[in-house]
């Protein structure tokens, strides 16, 4: 399912390729369809879809989903513009993510704080719009000529917002089974980071394929001098094929660069909106489907209840 998912979502962007990501898009649904039916039928399942239909439970695994999967999206759309547009070294473009690390670091105890006082669902929503803010950075100021000042400002909100929605979205699965239940709740949270990675980074690195396409074929038309259709497809296929149409053309290599530069740079604000986009939701999913502290704390001991009495 994981597998064609991504390989569909990565698929669809590619011309004449809609067929095979619809195609294999459908093998994935089939998956999912057959693996719930599966677990509702076996006496002893896998994955028990009763528990995973509670409150604290659902809601916490997509959040989690989302602000991990927004992580990894937006590190692998800033690695390539650290390289591609703003001419980082591959080494100098790694060190550029520290403050991530750092802030997620220093944001897991006040996320704890924040738990105490007012509840998991405060710190999940903190957690999104600090998340978000670092895609509004992204957005708007992510240009040719940003210095490492702004990045930094952006990893860090990125950081600050995984390192506080990351403990309550862990917490709250724990909390919400059964003790013999307990390594569903951890495989959960492995899950949170695994395929919330590789969806939103499939979605997003799609859409910056896609706005990179688009963004350059514009610039092909409206240039002075003519392009054969060959070449268009290797200028608008990626940034490093336009790196190699450069080498082949050196009297236009300045130009191709810089159009492959600005390409990306309008390819990855499409990536970034779509980041914010996925915050929202994640803002709108905890707002109404999360309980606030007390409500929580009623519900989870409910739970607690439930899962005694049918053990006893």
């Amino acid at each position: 399912m994981v597998a064609a998912a991504v390989v569909a979502i990565t698929l669809a962007p590619e011309p004449g390729a809609g067929t095979a990501a619809l195609i294999i898009g459908l093998v994935s649904v089939a998956a999912v369809g057959a693996f719930v039916l599966r677990q509702r039928r076996a006496a002893f399942p896998l994955y028990d879809l009763k528990l995973a239909g509670r409150r604290t439970f659902w809601v916490a695994a997509v959040a989690g989903m989302l602000v991990f999967g927004a992580l990894v999206g937006a590190m692998f759309i800033g690695q390539q513009y650290l390289q591609n547009v703003l001419g980082y070294s591959t080494w100098k473009a790694g060190l550029s993510i520290i403050p991530t690390a750092v802030f997620m670091v220093v944001a897991a105890p006040i996320s704890a704080r924040i738990i105490e006082r007012r509840g998991s669902r405060d710190a999940l929503l903190a957690g999104f719009v600090s998340v978000g803010l670092g895609f509004l950075v992204m957005l708007l100021l992510w240009k040719q000529d940003t210095s490492f000042v702004v990045v930094a400002l952006a990893y860090s909100l990125l950081g600050i917002g995984v390192g506080i929605a990351g403990p309550p979205a862990s917490k709250s699965l724990t909390e919400s089974v059964p003790v013999p239940r307990a390594g569903m709740a951890s495989a959960t949270a492995d899950l949170q980071r695994d395929l919330g990675g590789a969806i939103l980074q499939a979605i997003l690195g799609a859409v910056l394929t896609a706005g990179y396409a688009k963004a350059f074929t514009k610039q092909i038309a409206d240039a002075p001098t003519s392009v054969t259709d060959s070449v268009t497809t290797q200028l608008t296929k990626s940034f490093s094929s336009a790196e190699n149409i450069a080498m082949q053309y050196p009297q236009y290599a300045d130009q191709i660069v810089a159009a492959a530069r600005q390409s990306f740079i309008d390819g990855q604000q499409v990536s970034f909106t779509v980041g914010i986009v996925s915050m929202l939701i994640g803002l709108a999913v905890v707002w109404f489907g999360f309980p606030t502290k007390n409500a929580e704390i009623d519900l989870v001991a409910g739970y607690q209840r439930s899962d005694e009495s049918i053990s006893a």
